[in-house]
């Protein structure tokens, strides 16, 4: 069950209600980490099909979060606004037509890890669980806290949340390609954002799963579910986080492919803003229209027996109303002038 899209108690936000906003002169929030304009090879040709075709990309110049936003960071957007996120609402049942009545609730899908034995594998409600009661600030569901976890991503955030904090914040989600851009951190066609090589040194680099999905989890890097945003080493552009812990929301809508659009096979796209909305639609459920956005940088739940996607070309589907507790965010500021 996911929640509903229609949500009449957004209050009124404005950039002027954030902390920082942009100066006069152009410069950004002091916290960000710029990122020059530059090209890189987007996309894979050697895993999942939807990260097809790898190609060329032009880029302009951004700044963005070095981490993605905190627990801490967002409990000073809602105190100063009083905003109020999908999972802490109950859905409207005229979105989701044959939903069961008695699911009608607020809540939003908390991973949830079977008894200890293998599973089917292409049964993912094995695993999450529609939690009543779970939201930012009771990220397990009723009865849990954010207690030492103020330093870690917020997570059960919905796409309109992540966009309605940006605009508080006086920023923007970035596009697929601005994302994936600063994610490999110079490191153009590089597998992963560190390099080539998983575990370099049989060193951690990130925060995913270890043992068996979704039953077995090691936990040799030493978390269960999400680790302090910093805590593992950042990017070659000083980012921390861009792969593993939560994924990220972004701007674009999600494709089955890469849609590329360059002037001419010899020259790189500019600037791409993924697909049309119309195409994000999930064929599987031609009855529930809505649409999905681009999410990226795998979550601690990617694991090599189920979900290799730790990767910066990695991209998975999301409903925009869907919340969970592997989904989160930061932002960027475009440059006004490059």
């Amino acid at each position: 069950m996911v929640n509903t899209m229609k949500d009449t108690r957004e209050p009124e936000i404005s950039p002027s209600d954030g902390e920082n906003v942009m100066s006069p002169t152009g410069s950004p929030h002091s916290e960000m980490v710029r990122v020059a304009r530059g090209t890189f090879l987007m996309g894979s040709d050697h895993h999942y099909p939807e990260e097809r075709p790898t190609h060329r990309v032009q880029m302009n110049g951004f700044w963005i979060d070095p981490t993605p936003v905190t627990n801490r960071q967002f409990c000073r957007f809602v105190e100063a606004t009083g905003y109020v996120t999908f999972a802490e609402a109950p859905p409207d049942p005229k979105d989701y037509p044959g939903a069961l009545p008695h699911m009608l609730k607020a809540g939003s899908l908390v991973f949830t890890p079977p008894p200890g034995r293998p599973v089917n594998l292409s049964d993912w409600s094995l695993w999450w669980q529609f939690r009543f009661g779970a939201f930012w600030r009771c990220p397990y569901g009723p009865g849990s806290s954010l207690a030492g976890l103020e330093e870690h991503p917020v997570v059960h955030i919905a796409y309109r949340d992540a966009e309605a904090y940006a605009r508080w914040a006086g920023k923007m989600l970035p596009s697929e390609a601005e994302w994936e851009f600063a994610a490999r951190g110079g490191l153009d066609g590089a597998e992963f954002a560190w390099g080539g090589e998983f575990t370099p040194q049989q060193r951690h680099m990130a925060n995913t799963w270890q043992g068996e999905f979704p039953h077995e989890n090691t936990r040799d890097d030493g978390y269960a579910r999400t680790s302090p945003v910093t805590a593992y080493p950042p990017n070659g552009y000083g980012l921390f986080d861009m792969i593993g812990n939560v994924w990220e929301w972004t701007a674009d809508w999600y494709g089955a492919c890469h849609e590329v659009a360059a002037p001419s096979p010899c020259c790189p796209s500019e600037n791409p803003t993924g697909s049309p909305e119309e195409g994000s639609y999930d064929s599987c459920q031609p009855n529930i229209r809505i649409p999905r956005k681009v999410l990226k940088g795998g979550s601690h739940l990617c694991a090599p027996n189920y979900c290799r996607r730790y990767r910066p070309a990695a991209r998975h589907a999301q409903p925009i109303d869907t919340s969970t507790s592997h989904v989160g965010f930061r932002c960027i500021v475009r440059k006004r002038h490059d």
